[in-house]
Protein backbone atom coordinates (compact mmCIF):
# COMPACT_ATOMS: atom_id res chain seq x y z
CA UNK A 1 0.00 0.00 0.00
CA UNK A 2 1.18 3.12 -1.08
CA UNK A 3 2.66 5.71 1.63
CA UNK A 4 0.27 8.91 1.45
CA UNK A 5 2.81 11.50 3.03
CA UNK A 6 4.90 10.22 -0.30
CA UNK A 7 1.89 10.18 -2.60
CA UNK A 8 1.12 13.95 -1.50
CA UNK A 9 4.69 14.70 -1.73
CA UNK A 10 4.98 13.77 -5.51
CA UNK A 11 1.47 14.96 -5.92
CA UNK A 12 3.07 18.50 -5.01
CA UNK A 13 6.19 17.90 -7.26
CA UNK A 14 4.18 17.02 -10.32
CA UNK A 15 2.06 20.37 -9.46
CA UNK A 16 5.06 22.68 -9.13
CA UNK A 17 6.13 21.62 -12.42
CA UNK A 18 3.27 21.73 -14.00
CA UNK A 19 2.17 25.07 -12.85
CA UNK A 20 5.87 26.43 -13.28
CA UNK A 21 6.27 25.46 -16.47
CA UNK A 22 3.00 27.28 -18.00
CA UNK A 23 3.97 30.15 -15.64
CA UNK A 24 7.69 30.63 -17.96
CA UNK A 25 5.75 29.56 -20.87
CA UNK A 26 5.65 33.20 -22.30
CA UNK A 27 9.63 33.08 -22.28
CA UNK A 28 9.45 30.23 -24.51
CA UNK A 29 6.68 32.00 -27.04
CA UNK A 30 8.61 35.16 -26.91
CA UNK A 31 11.63 33.11 -28.26
CA UNK A 32 9.77 32.37 -31.32
CA UNK A 33 7.68 35.89 -31.84
CA UNK A 34 9.61 35.90 -35.38
CA UNK A 35 7.07 33.70 -36.04
CA UNK A 36 3.46 34.35 -36.99
CA UNK A 37 0.55 33.11 -33.55
CA UNK A 38 -1.39 31.03 -36.30
CA UNK A 39 1.90 29.06 -37.64
CA UNK A 40 3.24 28.69 -33.93
CA UNK A 41 -0.04 26.99 -32.97
CA UNK A 42 0.03 24.72 -36.21
CA UNK A 43 3.51 23.51 -35.29
CA UNK A 44 2.74 23.17 -31.98
CA UNK A 45 -0.34 20.85 -32.88
CA UNK A 46 1.65 18.77 -35.04
CA UNK A 47 4.68 18.34 -33.16
CA UNK A 48 2.26 17.88 -29.98
CA UNK A 49 0.93 15.27 -32.23
CA UNK A 50 4.19 12.72 -32.97
CA UNK A 51 5.13 13.70 -29.04
CA UNK A 52 2.45 12.29 -27.87
CA UNK A 53 2.56 9.01 -30.38
CA UNK A 54 5.49 8.12 -29.34
CA UNK A 55 4.27 8.42 -25.72
CA UNK A 56 1.36 6.12 -26.65
CA UNK A 57 3.62 3.70 -28.20
CA UNK A 58 6.60 3.52 -25.29
CA UNK A 59 3.76 3.70 -22.57
CA UNK A 60 1.34 1.03 -24.70
CA UNK A 61 -2.17 3.56 -24.42
CA UNK A 62 -2.76 2.93 -28.05
CA UNK A 63 -5.73 0.66 -27.47
CA UNK A 64 -7.24 2.91 -25.57
CA UNK A 65 -6.81 5.77 -27.82
CA UNK A 66 -8.74 3.94 -29.96
CA UNK A 67 -11.24 2.70 -27.79
CA UNK A 68 -11.92 6.49 -26.44
CA UNK A 69 -12.32 7.04 -30.33
CA UNK A 70 -14.58 4.91 -31.06
CA UNK A 71 -17.17 6.16 -28.44
CA UNK A 72 -19.54 8.49 -30.09
CA UNK A 73 -19.79 10.60 -26.36
CA UNK A 74 -16.42 11.15 -26.10
CA UNK A 75 -15.66 11.68 -29.46
CA UNK A 76 -18.25 14.27 -30.25
CA UNK A 77 -16.89 15.92 -26.19
CA UNK A 78 -13.53 15.72 -27.73
CA UNK A 79 -14.18 17.81 -31.07
CA UNK A 80 -16.02 20.43 -28.91
CA UNK A 81 -12.60 20.39 -26.83
CA UNK A 82 -10.60 20.64 -29.17
CA UNK A 83 -12.21 23.59 -30.82
CA UNK A 84 -11.60 24.83 -27.25
CA UNK A 85 -8.17 24.11 -26.59
CA UNK A 86 -7.24 25.21 -30.17
CA UNK A 87 -8.96 28.67 -29.49
CA UNK A 88 -6.99 29.03 -26.28
CA UNK A 89 -3.56 28.21 -27.68
CA UNK A 90 -4.11 30.72 -30.41
CA UNK A 91 -5.34 33.85 -28.38
CA UNK A 92 -2.56 32.79 -25.30
CA UNK A 93 -0.22 32.55 -28.50
CA UNK A 94 -0.88 35.92 -29.41
CA UNK A 95 -1.32 37.73 -26.29
CA UNK A 96 2.52 37.06 -25.71
CA UNK A 97 3.83 37.76 -29.08
CA UNK A 98 1.71 41.36 -29.25
CA UNK A 99 3.05 42.18 -25.66
CA UNK A 100 -0.54 41.41 -23.93
CA UNK A 101 1.42 38.95 -21.49
CA UNK A 102 -0.31 40.89 -18.38
CA UNK A 103 -3.92 40.35 -20.21
CA UNK A 104 -3.06 36.35 -20.13
CA UNK A 105 -2.18 36.08 -16.78
CA UNK A 106 -5.73 38.25 -15.78
CA UNK A 107 -7.43 35.23 -17.73
CA UNK A 108 -6.31 32.48 -16.10
CA UNK A 109 -6.80 34.29 -12.53
CA UNK A 110 -10.11 34.43 -13.95
CA UNK A 111 -10.33 31.12 -14.56
CA UNK A 112 -11.31 29.89 -11.22
CA UNK A 113 -13.83 32.17 -10.52
CA UNK A 114 -15.44 31.07 -14.34
CA UNK A 115 -15.23 28.17 -13.12
CA UNK A 116 -17.60 28.85 -9.97
CA UNK A 117 -19.72 30.47 -12.42
CA UNK A 118 -20.07 27.15 -14.47
CA UNK A 119 -20.97 25.48 -11.64
CA UNK A 120 -23.77 27.72 -10.98
CA UNK A 121 -25.00 27.79 -14.35
CA UNK A 122 -24.63 24.32 -15.61
CA UNK A 123 -25.03 21.87 -12.26
CA UNK A 124 -26.99 24.24 -10.58
CA UNK A 125 -24.46 24.86 -7.60
CA UNK A 126 -25.22 27.27 -4.88
CA UNK A 127 -23.03 30.19 -3.24
CA UNK A 128 -22.56 31.37 -0.35
CA UNK A 129 -22.86 35.20 0.84
CA UNK A 130 -19.64 35.30 0.81
CA UNK A 131 -18.63 33.88 -2.67
CA UNK A 132 -21.62 35.68 -4.53
CA UNK A 133 -19.71 38.88 -2.67
CA UNK A 134 -16.53 38.02 -4.39
CA UNK A 135 -18.36 36.96 -7.51
CA UNK A 136 -19.47 40.78 -7.83
CA UNK A 137 -15.91 42.58 -6.61
CA UNK A 138 -14.69 40.16 -9.47
CA UNK A 139 -17.22 41.49 -12.21
CA UNK A 140 -16.42 45.04 -11.27
CA UNK A 141 -12.72 44.82 -11.71
CA UNK A 142 -13.15 43.39 -14.58
CA UNK A 143 -15.59 46.43 -15.53
CA UNK A 144 -13.00 48.83 -14.49
CA UNK A 145 -10.84 47.59 -16.68
CA UNK A 146 -12.69 47.61 -19.67
CA UNK A 147 -14.08 50.93 -18.78
CA UNK A 148 -10.79 52.46 -18.57
CA UNK A 149 -8.19 49.68 -20.41
CA UNK A 150 -10.20 47.45 -22.01
CA UNK A 151 -8.11 47.43 -25.44
CA UNK A 152 -6.66 43.53 -24.37
CA UNK A 153 -9.87 42.41 -22.43
CA UNK A 154 -11.16 40.93 -24.93
CA UNK A 155 -7.87 38.28 -24.68
CA UNK A 156 -8.42 37.83 -20.96
CA UNK A 157 -12.60 36.93 -21.04
CA UNK A 158 -11.49 34.41 -24.59
CA UNK A 159 -8.58 32.59 -22.50
CA UNK A 160 -10.80 32.39 -18.90
CA UNK A 161 -13.85 30.94 -21.26
CA UNK A 162 -12.07 28.91 -23.59
CA UNK A 163 -10.05 27.11 -20.91
CA UNK A 164 -12.51 27.04 -18.32
CA UNK A 165 -14.84 25.51 -20.65
CA UNK A 166 -11.95 22.91 -21.52
CA UNK A 167 -11.15 21.97 -18.09
CA UNK A 168 -15.40 21.69 -17.35
CA UNK A 169 -15.66 19.42 -20.61
CA UNK A 170 -13.00 17.22 -20.42
CA UNK A 171 -13.77 16.69 -16.25
CA UNK A 172 -16.82 15.20 -17.31
CA UNK A 173 -15.61 13.31 -20.19
CA UNK A 174 -14.48 9.33 -19.56
CA UNK A 175 -11.18 9.58 -20.79
CA UNK A 176 -7.55 9.61 -19.39
CA UNK A 177 -5.26 12.82 -20.42
CA UNK A 178 -2.68 11.72 -22.56
CA UNK A 179 -5.34 9.37 -24.74
CA UNK A 180 -7.88 12.42 -24.83
CA UNK A 181 -4.60 15.38 -25.48
CA UNK A 182 -3.61 12.76 -28.16
CA UNK A 183 -7.15 12.46 -29.90
CA UNK A 184 -7.66 16.34 -29.66
CA UNK A 185 -4.41 17.22 -31.46
CA UNK A 186 -5.73 14.38 -33.92
CA UNK A 187 -8.62 15.97 -34.79
CA UNK A 188 -6.86 19.44 -35.22
CA UNK A 189 -3.80 17.67 -37.05
CA UNK A 190 -5.70 18.14 -41.06
CA UNK A 191 -5.96 21.59 -40.57
CA UNK A 192 -3.13 22.32 -39.05
CA UNK A 193 -0.99 20.42 -41.44
CA UNK A 194 -3.34 21.97 -44.05
CA UNK A 195 -2.24 25.48 -43.24
CA UNK A 196 1.79 24.53 -42.98
CA UNK A 197 1.19 23.49 -46.92
CA UNK A 198 -0.67 26.28 -47.76
CA UNK A 199 2.46 28.70 -45.89
CA UNK A 200 4.53 26.56 -47.76
CA UNK A 201 3.05 26.67 -50.93
CA UNK A 202 2.54 30.45 -50.54
CA UNK A 203 6.11 31.30 -49.54
CA UNK A 204 5.44 32.52 -46.34
CA UNK A 205 6.54 30.04 -44.08
CA UNK A 206 8.85 30.82 -41.52
CA UNK A 207 10.15 27.03 -40.51
CA UNK A 208 13.38 26.44 -42.59
CA UNK A 209 14.04 30.78 -42.82
CA UNK A 210 14.69 32.09 -39.49
CA UNK A 211 17.66 29.63 -38.61
CA UNK A 212 18.37 25.92 -36.81
CA UNK A 213 17.61 28.01 -33.57
CA UNK A 214 13.63 28.57 -34.02
CA UNK A 215 13.34 25.47 -35.88
CA UNK A 216 14.50 23.58 -33.18
CA UNK A 217 12.01 25.80 -30.55
CA UNK A 218 9.15 25.04 -32.84
CA UNK A 219 10.18 21.34 -32.99
CA UNK A 220 9.91 21.44 -29.14
CA UNK A 221 6.89 22.70 -29.09
CA UNK A 222 4.84 19.26 -28.41
CA UNK A 223 7.21 18.84 -25.49
CA UNK A 224 6.37 22.12 -24.54
CA UNK A 225 3.12 21.22 -24.74
CA UNK A 226 2.66 18.05 -23.66
CA UNK A 227 4.38 17.87 -20.47
CA UNK A 228 3.05 20.04 -18.26
CA UNK A 229 -0.86 18.91 -18.91
CA UNK A 230 0.65 15.07 -17.68
CA UNK A 231 2.29 16.41 -14.82
CA UNK A 232 -1.10 18.23 -13.75
CA UNK A 233 -2.83 15.09 -14.45
CA UNK A 234 -0.09 12.93 -12.13
CA UNK A 235 -0.78 15.83 -9.45
CA UNK A 236 -4.53 15.73 -9.72
CA UNK A 237 -4.15 12.14 -8.87
CA UNK A 238 -2.52 12.59 -5.81
CA UNK A 239 -3.57 15.44 -4.67
CA UNK A 240 -7.02 16.74 -2.78
CA UNK A 241 -8.45 19.47 -5.04
CA UNK A 242 -8.15 22.29 -2.28
CA UNK A 243 -4.36 22.18 -2.71
CA UNK A 244 -4.19 21.78 -6.55
CA UNK A 245 -6.45 24.54 -6.73
CA UNK A 246 -4.46 26.56 -4.76
CA UNK A 247 -1.63 25.54 -6.80
CA UNK A 248 -3.10 26.83 -10.07
CA UNK A 249 -2.63 30.62 -9.13
CA UNK A 250 1.53 30.20 -9.75
CA UNK A 251 0.98 30.31 -13.01
CA UNK A 252 -0.61 33.62 -13.49
CA UNK A 253 1.49 34.93 -10.76
CA UNK A 254 4.70 34.45 -12.72
CA UNK A 255 3.06 35.67 -15.68
CA UNK A 256 2.05 38.46 -14.09
CA UNK A 257 5.57 39.04 -12.76
CA UNK A 258 7.33 38.61 -16.40
CA UNK A 259 4.78 40.78 -18.02
CA UNK A 260 5.75 43.65 -15.79
CA UNK A 261 9.08 43.20 -14.45
CA UNK A 262 10.71 41.46 -17.38
CA UNK A 263 8.54 42.70 -20.40
CA UNK A 264 7.93 46.39 -19.45
CA UNK A 265 3.86 46.12 -20.04
CA UNK A 266 2.67 49.28 -18.80
CA UNK A 267 0.27 47.89 -15.48
CA UNK A 268 -1.83 50.96 -15.36
CA UNK A 269 -4.45 52.56 -12.48
CA UNK A 270 -7.16 50.13 -14.53
CA UNK A 271 -4.78 47.12 -14.21
CA UNK A 272 -4.21 47.59 -10.36
CA UNK A 273 -8.03 47.76 -9.43
CA UNK A 274 -8.73 45.24 -11.86
CA UNK A 275 -5.83 42.71 -10.47
CA UNK A 276 -6.80 43.73 -6.61
CA UNK A 277 -10.39 43.08 -7.03
CA UNK A 278 -9.63 39.81 -8.16
CA UNK A 279 -6.88 38.96 -5.88
CA UNK A 280 -9.24 39.98 -3.34
CA UNK A 281 -11.97 37.47 -4.67
CA UNK A 282 -9.64 34.98 -4.77
CA UNK A 283 -8.22 35.29 -1.12
CA UNK A 284 -12.20 35.16 -0.23
CA UNK A 285 -12.79 32.28 -2.52
CA UNK A 286 -9.76 30.47 -0.67
CA UNK A 287 -11.32 31.16 2.98
CA UNK A 288 -14.63 30.63 2.43
CA UNK A 289 -13.68 26.89 1.03
CA UNK A 290 -10.45 26.42 4.13
CA UNK A 291 -13.71 26.97 6.43
CA UNK A 292 -16.38 24.77 4.97
CA UNK A 293 -13.92 22.22 4.61
CA UNK A 294 -12.73 22.66 8.79
CA UNK A 295 -16.73 22.45 9.67
CA UNK A 296 -17.18 19.45 7.37
CA UNK A 297 -13.95 17.30 8.95
CA UNK A 298 -15.23 18.77 12.30
CA UNK A 299 -18.57 17.72 12.04
CA UNK A 300 -19.12 14.37 13.55
CA UNK A 301 -20.13 11.10 11.59
CA UNK A 302 -23.47 10.15 11.51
Amino acid sequence: MADPHQTRRAGLLFGLGAYLLWGVMPLYFKAIASVPPTEIVAHRIIWSLLFLGALATLWRRWPAIRAAAGTSRVLMTLILTSLLIGVNWLVYIYAVVSDHVLEGSLGYYLNPLFNVLLGVVLLKEKLSRAQVFATILAAAGVAVLAAGAGSGLWISLTLAFSFGLYGFLRKIAPVDSLEGLSIETALLAPVAAGWLFWLAADGSIRFGQLGLGTDVLLALGGAVTAIPLLLFTAAARRLPYSTLGFLQYIAPSLQFLLAVLVFGEAFTLPHMICFGAIWTALAIFSIDGWRAAAKARAAPAL
